[in-house]
């Protein structure tokens, strides 16, 4: 296949004129023969003004483009799409596959022979790799970093599990407008990714474990100087995946052990549970099935041995200063496949045995001495959720696990808000609060609502934490005893729709169940009866296609068209 400029000729029906003319005006903008006669490293441009988690990529592209020319490719920027989390409506998760499907265009369209991807908030890396898994050349991922911690009346502060708890705080009363006004000042003290182990934090070292970016790059903070020099190094190495006509592919490294070690890794830090999600939309492109039942096999397994907010008390610079994901690799060693290869062009294994000890950290602990003796994430099942449900389990309160209580049903998103704090809602600390329509096609985009809240009235009376059900998501960064991603959604028939207020649901994380206790008899007289709440199909563009196409949360919410043509569970 030609390379450099010659690559990817548009169609004229004269290739030498198509050359000619793409010559002819890229000299516009200054480019010599020497430049263009060199292999060509595109790269991804996610700088947006309603993007504050990529308020560094300016200098990022900077040094990717410096650690190219030093090694003799030539760099070529292109935008895409930027997605934040608190700036998408109706949210984050419905413009993923649009981003996925844009940037994946953008590189098969244009001529560059690898492609460095930046990408920090939420959505952003894993629609990047959806996009790259379903791209033919080589690419390279470069995480913008987490933000810095602020401080707040002598505690660290730092965005959003604190924001969160702080917001709890006010609408329980125990903090005042002016104090409130003030943490929001402090929350987010740098450009960056939340500090925590949210979803962006998750995702940026998932991509260091399996193989994606640099050592390093899954935490070094946003506003370091590291993080500079780890965009020069990815420069560095994408000129070589250019020049490399055996460089291997995302396809090629995404392994299914590859993705398994991804699990392990998961199951340890205190992850999102966002990244089951993602993760299962990019196995889907690589035509695999996240194979839940070997992820939850992990959490039985696999403590949670990183000290980190939601699950555990710290921020991101001290799991870097830790060591980060080199450290925590190494502490999972025996149960991580070492020869697993990277986009470096070194085996995970020796990136492991290449980590230096950080004598006295407590951050990253030993599967000897864990934080927690059980995993991350447990994957339900039962009459409620047939194809699957999670919960965050290392971010539950333990006597929550085991649960029975009455059920109080919410049947949308804008229902709950109308209602949740309404002096008259019929709602004690023992219920089971139920959200339904709020998956993927119920919101539309499976919104990050599954994060009820606690009803005004008790949270006055200090209640802190309810069992909370949905068919929604929740941020990374939140913490409860919640359970998510219900499968099938209410609005595509599943039983959450036929839940009723007063009801009694019995949540076992132990013996992995979520019920709804009433007869069979009576279940199948409901589910008969049951006509599935349809949302308006819209009429026209990209809404008309997402409501179509979407898929649900146990297949990654991606679109089924994206979905490689031979899917098999590994």
């Amino acid at each position: 296949m030609s390379s450099g400029l010659r690559r990817k000729l548009t169609s004229y029906g004269d290739q030498g004129f198509s050359l000619f003319l793409r010559k002819a005006f890229i000299k516009a903008m200054g480019y010599s023969d020497d430049a263009l006669d060199r292999p060509i490293v595109g790269i991804a441009n996610t700088y947006s003004d309603f993007n504050p988690c990529h308020g560094n990529v300016p200098q990022l592209i900077e040094a990717a483009k410096r650690g190219v020319m030093l090694a003799g490719a030539m760099p070529m920027v292109f935008p895409t799409i930027s997605i934040h989390e608190s700036f998408a409506s109706p949210t984050s998760m419905y413009l993923r596959n649009l981003m996925a499907m844009e940037t994946e265009e953008m590189i098969r369209a244009q001529p560059m022979d690898a492609v460095i991807l930046i990408g920090g908030c939420d959505k952003t890396l894993p629609a990047q790799i959806m996009a790259a898994a379903s791209s033919e050349i080589p690419a390279i991922f470069l995480p913008t970093g987490p933000m810095a911690v602020g401080h707040h009346k002598g505690e660290r502060l730092g965005a959003c599990t604190d924001c969160r708890r702080f917001w709890g705080r006010f609408r329980a009363g125990e903090i005042d407008e002016a104090e409130i006004t003030d943490v929001n000042n402090k929350l987010a003290s740098s450009v960056g990714t939340c500090t925590v182990m949210g979803t962006a934090s998750t995702m940026a070292n998932l991509t260091e474990v399996m193989g994606l970016c640099v050592p390093r790059a899954g935490s070094a903070p946003a506003a370091e100087s590291e993080r500079v020099r780890l965009a020069e190094e990815t420069g560095r190495i994408a000129a070589g995946l250019a020049t490399n006509p055996d460089a291997p592919t995302v396809r090629d490294i995404l392994t299914p052990a590859a993705i398994r070690n991804g699990l392990v890794a998961l199951q340890a830090m205190g992850g999102s549970t966002n990244a089951v999600v993602h993760l299962a939309a990019i196995t889907g492109r690589l035509g695999l099935r996240l194979d839940m039942a070997e992820l939850d096999r992990l959490g039985k397994i696999i403590p949670l041995l990183v000290d980190l907010q939601p699950s555990g008390q710290h921020y991101m610079e001290q799991f870097h200063e830790a060591g980060g994901v080199q450290t925590l690799l190494k502490a999972l060693r025996h149960e991580i496949d070492g020869s697993q290869r990277t986009v470096c062009g070194k085996t995970i294994g020796e990136v492991i045995d290449a980590a230096a000890d950080e004598p006295g950290q407590t951050i990253i602990r030993t599967i000897e001495k864990p934080l927690k003796p059980i995993g991350t994430i447990a994957v339900l099942y039962g009459n409620l959720a047939p194809r699957g449900a999670i919960i965050k389990q290392s971010a539950a309160s333990k006597d929550l696990l085991q649960h029975e209580g009455r059920a109080v049903v919410f049947d949308s998103v804008e229902d709950m808000t109308l209602r949740i704090d309404s002096d008259d809602l019929d709602v004690t600390a023992e219920d089971v609060l139920v959200l339904r329509n709020a998956g993927p096609k119920g919101a539309p985009g499976m919104p990050e609502a599954g994060y009820l809240p606690i009803p005004r009235k008790l949270a006055r009376q200090g209640v802190k934490d309810m069992v909370r059900i949905s068919d929604a998501r929740m941020s990374g960064t939140a913490f409860g005893t919640i359970v998510l991603h219900i499968a099938p959604e209410a609005a595509a028939g599943g039983p959450l729709a036929i839940v009723r207020t007063g009801d009694r649901i019995r949540l076992d994380v132990k013996e992995r169940r979520i019920d709804i206790a009433i007869d069979q008899s009576e279940f199948d007289r409901r589910m008969a009866e049951l006509e599935t709440i349809s949302t308006p199909e819209p009429a026209r563009g990209y809404a008309k296609l997402f409501h179509t196409h979407v898929l649900q949360a146990d297949e990654g919410v991606d679109f089924d068209f994206l979905q490689h043509e031979e899917l098999e569970t590994k």
